[in-house]
């Protein structure tokens, strides 16, 4: 028989136990974040016609595009992120209430070069509110972002904000009115944090053809966001009186007394730059950055979009939300200590002596299941030595033995295999010494 050599596709990747147990467990509790503001499930297609998701997501964005015709001939694509997808289904169910508050977690596919917390296929969590133009949509969008983080246990983050049209009005007041050479600009401005001032100078002049007295208006208006002064006052002297000047000052002064209001205000850096690479958004735009890993990128973004869901309704709807990439901010937290390390998702294994007690083993494994207590039967009877080594390699807690003379007498052995104790438990009362170990070796965990 021929040998086909197992490897993976560059920039994906396999997801083995101790990776997928903090995984799963983080997005267990971005749900309850999500769920405890208001926010309910959805899930969309992973395919979606081409052309549904090519609409407003920028020329660039396009080319990363997994697409292929399917069996039935027709276009298609994988979904490159879970909004164009949202909105798509937002025109299909015109009966979903307004305003619609929604979360959603699922795969999404981009074919770009692979690097740090960078992958080709990845996680998305997004929450989104439809429907509502008040500045209020985009503090509740915010805040359940902060939230998301903090309940995962990060303490040091920054959240980036930006506004389109403030950008807007600046590429007004540049004299810059062409839709395409706009995209450069925004696009180039967006890489701001990672290549730094003097090489996005350098693009805008080759790609924008920018001269020096726009360059230096640019980054006057980039540096507002920097100020000791009052923000908004300087921004009305700069763009106050170009066409989306005076709106993009109203919303981001409101959105900042929102916050202020929230308690997370001092989470927030007004950053002018901030434009994000997709062409649909409208209006408020942000990323976030782990302070403690400034070079590993944004782990959560997001903004306002009114315009597209229009394109399958042919009227503007409001739109906001943020998305937490759950991969790049998997790869962050381990590297910060902040992901334990896990390999089953089992707290306790039940051993099986030998052929003639393993009736008994798998009963003691079911009063544990019965009390909601995670349980591996090891299923099999080589020599309980081999068990106890499988306990250690999978970081099993506790191990449970139970051997002739024990059971005969309606006892089982329960081993500490941190702590290295053991104990003679009655069975029936193994499920409450149990948790009660648990929750001891649980809080000294957490003290250390």
């Amino acid at each position: 028989m021929s040998r086909i050599e197992a490897r993976t596709l560059k920039g994906f990747r396999d997801y083995l136990p101790e990776a997928m147990i903090p995984k799963q467990s983080m997005l267990d509790r971005i749900a309850r974040t999500f769920e405890r503001h208001g926010f309910s499930p959805v899930t969309t297609p992973a395919l979606e016609y081409t052309e549904v998701l090519t609409g407003n997501i920028g020329p660039e964005n396009q080319k990363l595009l997994y697409r292929f015709r399917d069996h039935g001939d027709r276009d298609v694509a994988l979904r490159f992120d879970l909004t164009v997808p949202f909105a798509r289904m937002i025109a299909e169910h015109g009966e979903l209430p307004r305003p619609f508050r929604r979360y959603q977690m699922g795969t999404v596919w981009r074919g770009e070069s692979p690097g740090k917390g960078r992958y080709r296929e990845f996680m998305q969590c997004d929450v989104d509110i439809v429907g509502s133009e008040s500045m209020l949509a985009e503090a509740e969008i915010l805040g359940v972002g902060c939230a998301a983080l903090e309940g995962l246990g990060v303490e040091r983050f920054q959240l980036r904000l930006g506004h389109r049209l403030l950008l807007n009005a600046l590429m007004t007041s540049l004299g810059v009115d062409e839709s395409e050479r706009v995209q450069v600009i925004l696009r180039e401005l967006d890489k701001l944090l990672k290549v730094g001032e003097k090489s996005v100078r350098q693009s805008l002049r080759q790609l924008a053809g920018l001269e020096d007295d726009a360059l230096e208006r640019i980054f006057r208006f980039i540096r507002l966001g920097e100020s000791e002064g009052d923000l908004l006052e300087e921004l009305e002297s700069l763009v106050g009186d170009q066409p989306d000047g005076p709106a993009g000052i109203a919303q981001l002064g409101e959105i900042l007394r929102y916050a202020e209001a929230a308690g997370f205000r001092e989470r927030i850096e007004v950053d002018l730059s901030i434009a994000r690479g997709l062409d649909y958004y409208t209006g408020a735009v942000y990323e976030t950055f782990l302070l403690d890993l400034p070079d590993l990128g944004s782990v959560m973004s997001g903004g306002r979009y009114d315009g597209l869901i229009g394109l399958f309704l042919g009227q503007s709807i409001p739109a906001v939300g943020i998305s937490v990439g759950i991969d790049r901010l998997v790869v962050g937290l381990q590297e910060l200590g902040l992901v334990p390390e896990q390999k089953t998702s089992a707290r306790v294994l039940v051993t099986t002596f030998n052929i003639d007690t393993a009736s008994a083993s798998v009963e003691v494994a079911r009063a544990l299941r019965a009390a909601g207590i995670p349980t591996e039967l090891y299923p099999g009877t080589p020599k309980i030595a081999k068990q106890f080594k499988y306990a250690n390699r999978l970081g099993f807690p506790l191990v449970v033995i139970g051997g002739p003379d024990e059971l005969a007498q309606g006892q089982v052995t329960l081993k500490d295999m941190i702590g290295g104790e053991q104990m003679i438990v009655a069975i029936a009362d193994l499920p409450g010494e149990v948790e009660k170990r648990l929750q001891s070796l649980d809080t000294a965990s957490e003290r250390e």
